[in-house]
């Protein structure tokens, strides 16, 4: 019973039988046949493990305007301090700076694929947003599609209604006017 309202639902709003829909397609049919709201927005659950948090939290501090200017206030402090300590010989990292090129080749190595796998995770956070779009105004569409097909149909019952009941006063009329005409012959 319930394939066959799947059934005429699809092919009634969409013109196409429903085991031809596609899977997107075919939830949307389910929840109108069921009549059960659409399913909560994905972006409202944290699935999210610790390591992706993690990786999360780098990718928002790693790609802000506070970083950069304390991460470029640290390298001149760094760049300053060995300069100022230079002449004293008492430079921990003297002049062509090689550990804190090293120290900053790490950190691009490590940040890099971090922020990869936020982006990554967001992207398939990004999708599957928009297939709940995509699945929630289509279900809005076919309800506006299946309102106006009642109020036609309702406008239809009314509109034969009145013909119906313009035909029957006709008719009464037409009655009254062969009754007076035979009055007045």
């Amino acid at each position: 019973m319930t394939e066959d309202i799947r059934d005429d639902l699809a092919r009634q709003l969409l013109g196409e039988p429903y085991a031809a829909l596609a899977p997107q397609k075919r939830s949307v049919i389910d929840l109108m046949a069921d009549r059960t709201p659409s399913r909560a927005d994905p972006l409202l659950i944290d699935d999210r493990t610790s390591w992706q948090k993690l990786a999360d939290e780098v990718a928002r501090v790693g790609g802000s305007w506070t970083f950069i200017f304390w991460f470029a206030a640290a390298l001149f402090g760094w760049i300053g301090l060995n300069l100022a300590l230079g002449p004293l010989a008492l430079s921990f990292d003297p002049y062509p700076f090689i550990f804190l090129n090293l120290m900053l080749s790490t950190l691009a190595a490590i940040q890099a694929p971090v922020i990869m796998m936020s982006q990554n995770r967001q992207g398939i956070k990004d999708r599957q947003a928009a297939e709940h779009d995509y699945v929630v105004n289509l279900r809005a569409e076919l309800e506006i599609m299946r309102l106006h097909d009642k109020l036609d149909s309702l406008r239809d019952q009314e509109v034969m209604e009145m013909i119906r009941c313009q035909n029957e006063t006709l008719e009464l009329l037409r009655k009254q006017i062969t009754e007076m005409g035979a009055k007045l012959d």
